[in-house]
């Protein structure tokens, strides 16, 4: 459940400003898991970081290269990557999009 709803419809909730051209929605959490979409402006930046937690992320719209473990592939709608935890990672944007991230555990830090 997120914040008492089982259900989050998307003209309902709001984009949070996450710096530099990124804005991130959390759609859903618990303890274990959480899923969060990311839009990113052409050009925009997920800098390059890791964290203990296992990430899956699926390209829902627009180009990105992105890079996990020194190792870059351009992803573009229907690709997906994932990290496993403590490997660093990072994302540019080449062309406006969407990525859906899936954490576990959840990030407390997006809280």
């Amino acid at each position: 459940m997120l914040h008492g709803k089982t259900f989050l419809k998307e003209k309902e909730s709001a984009w949070e400003d996450a710096g530099d051209g990124i804005t991130r929605k959390i759609t859903g959490h618990n303890t274990q898991m959480m899923m969060v979409k990311v839009k990113f402006e052409k050009g925009a930046t997920g800098y390059v970081h890791d964290h203990y937690h296992t990430q899956s992320s699926y390209v829902a719209s627009g180009k990105f290269k992105i890079t996990i473990g020194g190792e870059s592939e351009i992803l573009e709608a229907g690709d997906t990557f994932f990290v496993h935890p403590n490997l660093k990672h990072g994302a540019e944007c080449l062309e406006a999009g969407i990525l859906i991230d899936v954490f576990s555990p959840v990030r407390e830090d997006f809280l």
